[in-house]
């Protein structure tokens, strides 16, 4: 036989149509969001990397100053790989942007054409499809260069250019002011000799077993290419940035919404745990009398539980159905907004299913167990009388009667409304946490633009490299040759010119991802870096494997804020493809977030590494080098190389912005509104009392309206600093786990302006709703049993 209390349910439903409905309405859009995402990660980093095999991705390439022979391929091919022409020219096109134009391939580093068709014949061009939206062009337009006009035919993705860097030296890519081609051969082979770049990707035949090994087979096939021809550039897979920037980069945002996730699922729990307590007090007389009856606890338990079960689980389906459709689409547009992915398919993701559908099911009733439990323990006598206190009334506070009418009633009801206010309390603070959440990020990012701007070491940084055919032969005399030429062609006479030396190691790998540390090594009196080194000889001398006689060096400010470290400290660093390690003390920590390094004099770095003690990497400089040729320079930091950051940052982050922005507003209007309708449900008793008394509706909104405006203008006020605590721990984890780097966390105090005008704003609205309830109380609300 069906229980009765089964009848109930549709009516209760009804009933509290309005608070069932907006949890309806938040549980919906964070599973649509939430599990979109993470549909649409997963299937990206899926396509990412199956693209290796499915596109045939080069394991390297290099570029050589002249056209190989066929006797020169053969040599190289005989090392055991499979060499494949990758030449390209490079047009600067009338928009002020550069285009990097391939013949298409078949072969190796496979074209997705992801709009339109490839390109037949002579005038005919498809371009990276993400170049194509940063510049507002579309399958049919034009382009042109100094001497070429193009049709676009296709909008395409480079299997070998999922992140668009030019350089692979650079420190960000640029798809705005680059972008990657294809043409036709007949196209192709229109470019004079001179305007080629020859380039040659190569596939091993047998591949190697990890990026150690790889890393030990393309150094010694760069000695051995490097014997057979000129090389101008030599770069590896695991070092090609264009390729493996976004396999490292690409997981990392699937943090930053897991921990939303979390709040999002902590205030679910909150929302039905006040709500389910609220119904218990206004049905108090219903469970009595079953409780009576003979009903069990566990019987009611299981009942009242049915209604947000119910609409949870409608709200879990309807919101993967959202996620699987519009959500991922959406978020999959974030990704294909910052890098250029093949065309991907999407995956059934069963973690983002259990994170969004089973795990909110579980904490509601886990929640709501534990709660109902605690709250029908009272005696069926208690619930007649509506008697659901467990201790002793105690007297009112004595109010001061100098105090007016409406000031004392104000307080009057904070204080008999006090559980309620704290709910709300916490209430504002999970709503105003997701709001600052979704304010800050666009503040954190202008704020690091103006820091990377303005903290510049110098105002050009050149990394010198040595072309890959001056490395020198295998003998010690051919070496130092080749160091002796590569020393004098690198010289300058700028007088703003100042040498350093530069080292990268790797964080120990441990909690958090390895990152790369780069190790300057200063001149004395440095006019760049104003460290005072200490004097005395001691430090040249160091053993760096004696613990307790390590050298001395100062920290970026970047890098000792994202680890935590201060003077006194000792830091172990690793090299990335080996075991060795190295200890260092911080002697202190220098004002720079443009990355994270260390600062060491000169001599003790080239010492320590087991360089010349006169060798150096690059030059500090006030103003441009124009004496060294472009070849030994392998990168340039300077204004444009920074603004290219804030740039590529801008195009990536904006949509993911706006979004936050908008989610946080309409949770914390949902949550809002669920509060104080719990409390005006709580007075209907003393607000029908007051209608019966004369009162009207406005002066009766002025005495509980008005108190809960005062209390949330409060909280809300009280909330801020505590969010800021909050918030910059969560910001430091996000950072750790999902950003190498390092962003200074940083919030504009016009954000907290903003915080209360939206937080007013959206409470102008409760209260012009919870208005509308209280002139809808009737007067025999006063006639029902009294709590």
């Amino acid at each position: 036989m069906r229980s009765p209390l089964n009848k109930r349910l549709f009516r209760e439903l009804r009933g509290e149509f309005g608070k069932y409905l907006v949890i309806f309405i938040l549980m919906t859009l964070t599973i649509g969001m939430v599990s979109g995402f993470l549909v649409a990660d997963g299937s990206m980093i899926q396509a990412y990397e199956e693209s290796f095999e499915k596109y045939n991705i080069e394991n390297g390439h290099f570029r050589t100053e002249k056209k190989m022979n066929n006797a020169q391929i053969q040599d190289i091919e005989d090392l055991g790989i499979k060499l494949y022409e990758n030449y390209y020219v490079e047009e600067a096109l009338t928009n002020g942007s550069t285009m990097r134009i391939f013949k298409n391939r078949d072969e190796v580093n496979k074209v997705c054409l992801m709009k339109g068709k490839m390109p037949e014949k002579p005038g005919e061009i498809g371009i990276d499809r993400m170049y194509a939206d940063n510049n507002d062009l579309s399958v049919g337009d034009e382009i042109e260069s100094g001497g070429h006009t193009w049709k676009i035919t296709g909008l395409v993705a480079l299997s070998d250019y999922s992140a668009l860097f030019s350089n692979n030296n650079d420190s960000m890519f640029d798809s705005v002011k680059f972008g990657v081609s294809v043409v036709c051969p007949e196209e192709f082979d229109s470019y004079k000799a001179d305007q080629l770049n020859y380039s040659y990707a190569w596939k091993y035949n047998t591949e190697p077993k990890n990026e150690k090994a790889e890393k030990d087979n393309s150094e010694d096939l760069m000695e051995d290419v490097a014997k057979e021809v000129t090389l101008e550039e030599f770069v590896p897979r695991y070092t090609n940035q264009a390729i493996i920037f976004t396999g490292d980069d690409m997981g990392g945002d699937r943090s930053m919404m897991i921990v939303l996730l979390y709040i999002i699922i902590v205030i679910m729990a909150f929302v039905f745990a006040i709500t389910t307590s609220n119904t218990i007090r206004k049905e108090a007389n219903v469970i009595g009398t079953l409780r009576a009856s003979g009903y069990t606890r566990g019987e009611l338990i299981r009942h009242y539980m049915a209604a947000p079960v119910f609409v949870t689980f409608i709200g879990a389906i309807i919101g993967n159905i959202i996620g699987y459709t519009v959500g991922k689409d959406y978020c999959a547009g974030l990704y294909y907004g910052s890098y250029s992915l093949p065309t991907y398919v999407t995956i059934w993701n069963a973690e983002a299913f259990l994170l969004t559908t089973v795990v909110p099911i579980l904490i509601m009733l886990v929640v709501n167990s534990v709660l109902l439990w605690y709250k029908l323990k009272l005696s069926p006598l208690k619930f007649l009388r509506r008697d659901l206190s467990r201790h002793n009334q105690k007297h009112a506070l004595p109010l001061s009667e100098h105090l007016g009418f409406f000031h004392r009633f104000r307080i009057r009801v904070i204080l008999q409304n006090m559980s309620n206010y704290a709910v709300l309390f916490v209430g504002i603070i999970f709503a105003n946490m997701l709001l600052m959440f979704g304010l800050m990020l666009p503040s954190v990012l202008d704020h690091y633009q103006v820091e990377m701007e303005n903290g510049m070491l110098s105002k050009y940084q050149y990394m010198l490299q040595m072309p890959a055919s001056m490395a020198g032969g295998d003998s010690k005399l051919e070496q130092m040759v080749s160091m002796m030429m590569f020393s004098q062609a690198v010289e300058t006479e700028n007088p703003d010119a100042e040498k350093f030396s530069a080292y990268s190691l790797s964080t120990l790998p441990g909690k958090y991802k390895s990152e790369e540390i780069i190790l300057y090594g200063v001149e004395n009196n440095s006019k760049y870096i104003n460290i005072k080194w200490k004097t005395s000889d001691s430090a040249s001398d160091t053993d760096v494997k004696n613990v307790e006689n390590i050298p001395e060096v100062y920290l970026s400010s970047g890098y000792a804020e994202k680890f935590s470290l201060k003077k006194g400290d000792t830091i172990t660093l690793k090299e990335k493809y080996e075991n060795k390690k190295y200890k260092f003390k911080v002697a202190g920590v220098y004002d720079y977030v443009g990355s994270l390094s260390i600062f060491m004099p000169i001599q003790e770095l080239n010492k320590t590494f087991d360089m010349d003690k006169d060798s150096f990497s690059g030059y500090f400089s006030d103003s441009e080098i124009t004496d060294i040729d472009e070849k030994y320079i392998g990168s340039t930091i300077d204004v444009e190389d920074l603004t290219k950051i804030s740039r590529q940052l801008d195009v990536s982050m904006g949509s993911m912005m706006n979004l936050m922005d908008g989610f946080s507003v309409i949770i914390f209007l949902v949550l809002i509104y669920l509060l104080s309708k719990i409390i005006i449900e709580k007075n209907a008793q003393s607000i029908s009392m007051a209608k019966i008394l004369g009162y009207t509706n406005g002066e009766i909104s002025r005495l509980y309206i008005m108190s809960t405006s005062i209390v949330v203008v409060l909280f809300i006020l009280i909330s801020l600093p505590l969010e800021l605590e909050i918030m910059q721990i969560l910001f430091r984890e996000m950072m750790l786990t999902s950003i190498t780097g390092w962003i200074t966390f940083y919030i504009d105090p016009k954000i907290f302006v903003k915080m209360f005008v939206i937080g007013m704003a959206a409470y102008a609205v409760v209260a012009a709703i919870e208005y509308r309830r209280i002139r809808k109380v009737p007067m025999d609300e006063a006639l029902k049993n009294v709590e």
